[in-house]
């Protein structure tokens, strides 16, 4: 597997926590003081410089070496590490220009990322966040980073290309990555669909947009997310599920065009008898049925997800400093069956990775004592 230089922020951290999952040896390159990711809320626990939630999920897997890049022999040991790894993904501005890097590799794969804006504004320059939210409100911001581990999913893929290129080739790939262009191209369907129609895609809220009957509603005990087929079968099931006389009754609705008319109705009466239902017991019995359905599961649920446990992407296991916990091994470790290491400690590994450079124990002592590395 490929050793890779990680010199990215946390816009890029999620691509290489994913070729940290493919089984690569990822270098986290930080300062002597700790990058910032390490000083990024939530915390898990008392503040320092391992409790970040983030620093624990993207930096999982890697080894971190801890350096003074200002310095001179921090920028030395920098080229030493380029020489001797096979990738450098980085967020620009590059620690030591490009020049430089091939000049220390020229079959060097480099990813170089532009970050671009900040997270809230480039989800609004990319189109998502005008067809995100409710069609009579403002647009709303989508929760979580969903936006982050986009780009870092095209880093990753970009990378891993780019390597394949050199295994095929012998030379070096020099890839550029917009976060931008990357999540311009999420919004795709809506310049599709305007192409097509001339027409601009609406906010659609918690409903789909596919068929007739999709969307979340409410519960007794939360939401449930529908999504009934359009062809005759669905409909026959999905009467059966909600034992509403109207549906029933009324057979002009097994036409699904007639369905659409009448959404915003149908999907009302739906409402109206789920509010009185429990999530799980609802998704159960459509499940049975054949219709899609789920529970819409918040983060408190999906931490001891039994299909993600069963599936080995959360495993239980002790922390070092957080106790027992259901750690995210990640979509590909657990489909390689490969237990993913913990976020290192900031310069856990710089003496071990500087010995296998070639620096002597003296050199670190003495790199150490200088302020150059943290080990």
């Amino acid at each position: 597997m490929a050793r890779v230089l990680d010199l990215t922020t946390i816009v890029g951290a999620y691509g290489t926590r994913v070729l940290a999952e493919l089984g690569h040896d990822v270098l986290r390159i930080e300062d002597r003081g700790g990058d910032a990711l390490r000083r990024s809320e939530p915390l898990l626990g008392t503040r320092n410089l391992e409790s970040s939630a983030f620093h624990q999920f993207l930096n999982a897997g890697k080894r971190s070496v801890a350096l003074d890049l200002a310095s001179d022999d921090g920028k030395r040991i920098l080229r030493a590490l380029v020489a001797q790894a096979d990738a450098v993904v980085a967020s620009l501005p590059l620690p030591l220009s490009e020049d430089d890097l091939l000049a220390a590799k020229p079959d060097l794969v480099l990813v170089a990322i532009d970050d671009g804006a900040p997270e809230l504004c480039a989800y609004a320059s990319s189109g998502l966040l005008a067809i995100t939210g409710d069609p009579e409100s403002k647009p709303v911001m989508m929760g979580g980073h969903v936006p982050l581990s986009a780009v870092g999913v095209h880093v990753a893929l970009a990378a891993a290309a780019a390597l394949f290129a050199k295994d095929r080739t012998g030379e070096g790939q020099i890839v550029d990555v917009s976060a931008a262009q990357c999540l311009a191209a999420l919004a795709e369907q809506s310049w599709v669909e305007y192409s097509a129609s001339g027409e601009t895609m609406e906010r659609l809220g918690a409903k789909g947009g596919v068929t007739a009957l999709a969307g979340a509603l409410p519960c007794a005990d939360g939401h449930w997310m529908i999504s009934v087929p359009p062809d005759p079968r669905g409909w026959a099931n999905f009467v059966e599920l909600v034992p509403d006389p109207a549906f029933r009754d009324d057979h002009a609705l097994a036409d699904e065009a007639l369905r659409r008319e009448r959404k915003e109705e149908i999907l009302q009466r739906v409402a109206a008898w789920s509010t009185k239902q429990k999530k799980n017991e609802i998704v159960e019995d459509a499940q049975r049925r054949h219709i899609p359905a789920t529970v819409v599961t918040n983060p408190l649920e999906l931490v001891d997800d039994p299909q993600l446990l069963a599936r080995d992407f959360l495993r239980p296991v002790e922390h070092p400093d957080f106790g027992k916990i259901n750690f995210p091994a990640g979509a590909l470790a657990s489909l390689r069956h490969q237990p993913m290491s913990f976020a290192p400690r900031l310069g856990e590994h710089t003496a071990a990775v500087l010995r296998e450079i070639g620096y002597s124990d003296a050199d670190i002592a003495r790199l150490k004592e200088q302020g150059v590395v943290a080990a």
